[in-house]
């Protein structure tokens, strides 16, 4: 299984440009919102954290019919003093 996803990209007039990449951004809400294949047929979806950020995105998704799906960006604050309670793993996406 290849690591690329194939992408179909589509304007406004309906004209489709077909290509593909390992990963993309969607920027949304000011936030770049990182989609990748996580080589199992999944999907990895994730919110970059910039250096300095007050806020981080959760992402939520809602089942709105049988082949559609809500997908959310809600900001929450951002603990600047650090967290005491937060236990460091291997999915946490920090420095070790």
């Amino acid at each position: 299984m290849s690591d690329a996803l194939q992408l179909i990209l589509e304007d406004t007039d309906g004209t489709q440009l077909e290509t593909s990449c390992t990963r993309f951004a969607v920027v949304w809400q000011g936030k770049e919102v990182w989609i990748q294949q996580a080589g199992n047929g999944q999907l990895l979806i994730g919110v970059d954290v910039e250096e300095g950020d007050t806020e981080y995105a959760n992402l939520l998704l809602r089942p709105l019919a049988t082949n559609l799906v809500s997908l959310q960006l809600e900001m929450e604050p951002a603990d600047v003093e650090g967290d005491d309670d937060h236990v460091h793993g291997p999915d946490c996406d920090h420095d070790h």
